[in-house]
C-alpha cells in the first residue's frame, strides 16, 4: 500500500491558495503598470530570484529536444497564451459568464490527463470534480447576481473556454516535465521562457512608462507579487505535482478562488450563507478525491 502523499498534496493546496491570495494584489499593481510591463517585471524579478535554481541536480539527464519543446510550451501556453485569453475573455464577458467557465479547470485537466496520460478517473476523483466544480460555479452565481448578459460576446466565451484550456494543458505538461527535472528548475526555466516571450512588448510599453511614479511600496509590492507568481507558487505546484497524478491534483484548483474570498474577507466582504455552503461543497470535492480508501 503506497503511503499518502500528505506532503504532495499540501503543497498543492498552498500553491493555489497563493495564487488566490495575490490576485488582488496585482489588481492594485494593474493600476499603476500596464498589462505587459507588468508581466515583464514580474519574469524579470523573479529571474534573478531563481538564477541559482538553473543548475541541475547531479543526478538530473541533459535536456533532450523533447524536453526542451514541453518547457516552452508549458510557459507558452500556461503563462502567455492563458494570461491573454484570461485578461481579453474578461473584457468581452461578464463576470458571471467567467466565473462559471473558470470554474470548468478542475473537469477539463481531468480530461486531458485522461486523454494525454492515460490516467484513470477513479469513482472518487471523478465525485469529487462534480463537487469542485459545482460549488465554485455556485459561488460565482452568487456572487454576480446582477450580472448583464450583454457583457457577453461569443468571442469572450471562446476566450475563457482556452483559457481554461490552457490552464488544464499546463498541469498535464508539468505533470510529464516533473518525472524528469526537478521542481525548483523547472519553475526557473519556465520563467525564463515567459521573460523571453513577454521582453518586446514589456520593452514597448517601458518606453512610456514613467518609472518614477511607483511609490517605494509599490515597489516593495511588485518584488513580492514576482516572487510569489513566478516562483513559489510555480515551485510549490510542481513539487507537489511530482508525487500526484494530474487529475487528482486539478481537484486543488478549487482553493484558488476560495482563497480569493478569503482575502476579500479581510477587506471588509461579507459572507453571504449561500457562499459559505458552496466554499464547504468544493471543499468536500477535495476531501473526497484526496482522502484514503477505506480497506
Amino acid at each position: 500500500m503506497h503511503p499518502i502523499p500528505w506532503r504532495a498534496y499540501a503543497a498543492l493546496a498552498l500553491s493555489t491558495s497563493l495564487v488566490g491570495s495575490y490576485v488582488g494584489l496585482s489588481k492594485l499593481l494593474l493600476m499603476v503598470f500596464p498589462v505587459f510591463l507588468l508581466a515583464w517585471l514580474r519574469f524579470g524579478i523573479a529571474a534573478v530570484l531563481m538564477a541559482a535554481w538553473l543548475k541541475p541536480a547531479a543526478a538530473e539527464p541533459k535536456l533532450d529536444r523533447r524536453t526542451r519543446g514541453l518547457l516552452f510550451l508549458e510557459s507558452f501556453i500556461g503563462n502567455f497564451l492563458f494570461s491573454i485569453c484570461l485578461l481579453f475573455g474578461l473584457r468581452h464577458s461578464s463576470a458571471l459568464v467567467a466565473g462559471v467557465i473558470l470554474a470548468g479547470i478542475p473537469a477539463a485537466v481531468a480530461l486531458l490527463s485522461w486523454a494525454l496520460l492515460r490516467e484513470r478517473i477513479g469513482r472518487r476523483v471523478g465525485l469529487g470534480l462534480v463537487l469542485g466544480v459545482a460549488g465554485i460555479a455556485l459561488v460565482a452565481l452568487q456572487k454576480n447576481q446582477g450580472a448583464a448578459a450583454s457583457e457577453n460576446t461569443a468571442l469572450g466565451v471562446a476566450l475563457l473556454v482556452a483559457a481554461v484550456f490552457c490552464e488544464a494543458t499546463y498541469v498535464v505538461i508539468g505533470k510529464q516535465l516533473t518525472a524528469q527535472i526537478s521542481a525548483r528548475r523547472i519553475s526557473a526555466l519556465i520563467n525564463l521562457w515567459g521573460l523571453a516571450l513577454v521582453t518586446p512588448l514589456g520593452l514597448w510599453q517601458a518606453l512610456s512608462f514613467d518609472f518614477g511614479q511607483p511609490s517605494p511600496s509599490l515597489w516593495g509590492l511588485l518584488v513580492f507579487y514576482a516572487a510569489a507568481a513566478s516562483m513559489v507558487s510555480v515551485w510549490l505546484w510542481m513539487t507537489g505535482l511530482r508525487q500526484v497524478p494530474a487529475a487528482k491534483a486539478g481537484v486543488f484548483m478549487v482553493f484558488l478562488p476560495v482563497a480569493t474570498g478569503l482575502v476579500g474577507l479581510g477587506l471588509g466582504e461579507q459572507l453571504q450563507p449561500s457562499q459559505a455552503a458552496a466554499y464547504a461543497l468544493a471543499l468536500a470535492g477535495v476531501m473526497l478525491a484526496t482522502w484514503p480508501a477505506v480497506k
